[in-house]
């Protein structure tokens, strides 16, 4: 648990992706397993289980000292663990707290083992003899690590460059992809990882799971890039405004997965049982999104061919985040998967072939009606192949990006293009895939409150509510905690503190006076606000000094704006 405890201290002050590398790479090197494998887990956001809750860390420090100093001093820190850990003191004598240091502190795995193993009334008796022998790195360590809140700067793809390079050391030819495709099949503390990593054993086999593989991102695309596109090596398709999904289906069953590589199939039954009919085997990306109960229901309008059926993402946020939806909500909101991408058919991996090699072999997959048809079973009715939009010059992406503004059920936000001849790469790489996105609505609103932020703002308050007038009253439209320097936020930071009004907890209500530009995608009905309203990918386009609070928009101004 030191060594943990200083390897997560100093990568979190670290700034340097140099200095973190040498740092991860001397720890793989030198640290014991299964404590480097919990290790990496921690660091990558894949340790699924949490060992106690934030309360129960409140719970013993308030125990232990004034609730009344432990509040003032989260407000000042702005972060539970940091404070616990500096404000922990024990009250054992000095040779009963001498005979529990002389204990030593147990080891990464021995923590680990008996958080998970312990019964439920064990775990607060537990956690205190920790925190009793500890330093205070090493109890910001352990908070951080027990409440799954471990955010130090390094992601899960950064840890799995950090393991090609250490695998690297014994094989040179292992690269970052070889991590990535065994990445989701394999669990900490990542004891077959590693052992195939240092040559001990062979590349795990994840033949027989439903794995989730990265997925491939775009960039958005600037001018000087979309000059250069031309219709002979790229295509264009539209960008649907639901949720990236990756649908993976074998002799094992069916698994739904989210761009972040969650299982989300105990919330899209009806979808899984739907493929699992059509027998459709492979792995596919695509974006999942909501339909109308049936054709006939689909608004009419400007809307692309095949497309017309599908509802706006307001309709699939009823979906989400349902781990057990009822038969009611699936036959009112059914969902579909726009195929636009193949990872493999069949046994055949298509990865390394061209885009539009894969994007043929999809085509194949469709019968006439756009429907994928079943070797038994009739046909799978929600999946669809993403349409190959037609197009002769950079003119005529920019005139479909304003279609995309206009079309009336606001599912489309924008364009993809792809280059025809690029192979199927995790990450974002250059130069492969752009988006052009319709142009943002924009709105002035004022702030009404202020929150920190976490992690490295948590000094900071960086988290703001805003909302626009009813006649002479604000009403709350969104939060937002994106779109401004950190220049600006210093400015932010001061403005608030010299203009609160109250405080509610750790929030603040400041004067209805500074009026923010706040950009989002959509709007849409919603009766979880007291304005009716919801913001889709609120934040903050410019901070408008020079405007008052009057000139900011009505509520009706955004009422009107909902599609």
């Amino acid at each position: 648990m030191k060594a943990f405890a200083d390897l997560v201290n100093n990568l979190y002050f670290l700034n340097s992706n140099n200095a973190k590398s040498e740092l991860l790479l001397e720890y793989l090197a030198t640290a014991p397993s299964p404590d480097r494998g919990w290790a990496i887990g921690a660091i990558a956001g894949t340790l699924h289980f949490e060992f106690f809750k934030r309360k129960t860390v409140k719970d013993i420090i308030v125990e232990r000292v004034d609730p009344a100093l432990f509040a003032l001093s989260y407000d000042y820190v702005g972060e539970m663990s940091e404070t616990v850990a500096h404000l922990w003191s024990t009250t054992a004598d000095a040779e009963a707290f001498a005979k529990q240091t002389a204990l030593g502190v147990p080891s990464l795995d021995e923590v680990v083992t008996q958080f998970t193993h312990l019964p439920k009334p064990s775990i607060k008796p537990y956690l205190v003899s920790l925190l009793d022998i500890m330093t205070p790195t090493q109890r910001w360590a352990l908070l951080k690590l027990g409440t799954r809140g471990l955010r130090i700067g390094v992601s899960a793809r950064f840890m799995k460059k950090i393991l090609a390079q250490h695998g690297a050391k014994h094989n040179p030819s292992i690269t970052v992809e070889d991590v990535e495709r065994v990445w989701h099949g394999v669990q900490p503390p990542y004891n077959d990882l590693l052992a195939w990593l240092e040559g001990k054993a062979d590349m795990p086999d994840i033949s027989n799971k439903l794995t989730f593989q990265p997925v491939m991102l775009a960039h958005p695309i600037d001018e000087a890039a979309l000059a250069r596109i031309s219709h002979e090596e790229w295509q264009a398709e539209w960008k649907f405004d639901g949720i990236r999904a990756q649908l993976v289906s074998n002799h094992t069953g069916t698994a739904l997965f989210s761009r972040t590589g969650d299982d989300i199939s105990a919330s899209f039954p009806d979808l899984v049982s739907s493929v699992e009919a059509a027998k459709l085997e492979g792995r596919f990306d695509g974006e999942l999104v909501a339909l109308y109960p049936s054709v006939s229901s689909a608004p009419t309008g400007d809307a692309p061919q095949n497309y017309a059926h599908i509802a706006s993402f307001n309709q699939l946020q009823k979906r989400l985040n349902k781990k057990k939806p009822t038969k009611a909500l699936m036959q009112s909101i059914p969902v579909g998967l726009i195929i636009y991408d193949a990872l493999q058919i069949k046994h055949e991996d298509l990865r390394e072939q061209a885009l539009s090699i894969r994007s043929a072999k999809i085509a194949k997959l469709f019968t006439k009606d756009q429907k994928i048809a079943g070797e038994e079973r009739g046909t799978c009715l929600n999946l669809f192949p993403s349409e190959k939009l037609l197009f002769s010059n950079p003119d005529d992406l920019t005139a479909l990006k304003v279609r995309a503004s206009a079309l009336s059920n606001g599912y489309i936000e924008g364009i993809m293009i792809k280059r025809k001849d690029t192979a199927y790469v995790a990450g974002r790489p250059k130069g492969q895939w752009y988006k052009l996105k319709r142009d943002p609505k924009v709105i002035d609103a004022v702030i009404m409150y202020a929150q920190r932020g976490h992690g490295k703002r948590s000094s900071f308050y960086s988290d703001f509510t805003f909302g626009c007038w009813q006649d002479d009253v604000l009403l709350p439209i969104g939060k937002a905690y994106s779109g401004f320097t950190d220049e600006e936020l210093k400015k932010l930071d001061t403005w608030v503190r010299r203009n609160t009004l109250a405080r509610f907890g750790p929030v603040k209500e400041v004067k209805k006076e500074l009026v923010f530009e706040v950009a989002f995608d959509a709007v849409a009905p919603s009766n979880r606000h007291k304005s009716k309203v919801a913001l889709r990918f609120p934040r903050i386009h410019r901070i408008r000094w020079d405007k008052s609070a009057a000139e900011a928009d009505q509520l009706s101004t955004l009422i009107d704006m909902i599609e």
